[in-house]
């Protein structure tokens, strides 16, 4: 395993770098079943991606992951089962969730992580965990890279079991 993220509490940590955060990510990935659903909410910038390049790794895909945001949908290939990652950034309404494609594979065969799904939470349920990354901009100076804060906040017993497998993966 490479460095990770490190644990500030139950669902909680600090990252000072990109390779941490998907470290982080791939600890995640190798714990995902087919049915779970993250729903990453951060500002631009703020590490969603880089998370969910880690989560792809843990899971196997060999693939270059990148943020979907022109072509809302991606899906990748693990070694296990697929990997759906949605970015709903430009949708502006709940209609338009329908011609995504998202509600074909919520507790399919693969996990699925939204990019900017928060404003979308009741349509997607709360069969969710939702993944908040945020930049810590004033824990630096100006101009240098700032360390993150991811949390990990279960809706379901499901999610309860995640971070449960979660610790367990990273030796807690």
């Amino acid at each position: 395993m490479g460095q990770i993220a490190a644990r500030r509490g139950r669902g909680e940590f600090f990252s000072t770098s990109a390779e941490e955060t998907i470290g982080l990510g791939e600890a995640l990935g190798r714990v995902l079943g087919p049915t779970d659903v993250l729903v990453l909410t951060g500002d631009l910038g703020a590490g969603k991606t880089q998370l969910t390049k880690g989560v792809a790794r843990g899971m196997g895909v060999t693939d270059d992951v990148t943020s979907p945001t022109f072509t809302i949908e991606m899906v990748y290939e693990g070694s296990r089962m697929p990997l759906y990652h949605f970015d709903l950034y430009r949708l502006d309404s709940a209609d338009q969730l329908e011609d995504t494609g998202l509600f074909d594979v919520l507790g399919a065969d693969g996990p699925c992580l939204i990019e900017w799904g928060e404003q979308f939470s009741q349509e997607i349920g709360d069969d969710r965990v939702d993944v908040f990354v945020s930049r810590l901009d004033g824990e630096v100076a100006p101009g240098q890279e700032p360390p993150r804060s991811i949390r990990l906040v279960p809706r379901n017993a499901r999610g309860e079991e995640l971070l449960d497998r979660l610790d367990a993966e990273l030796g807690d």
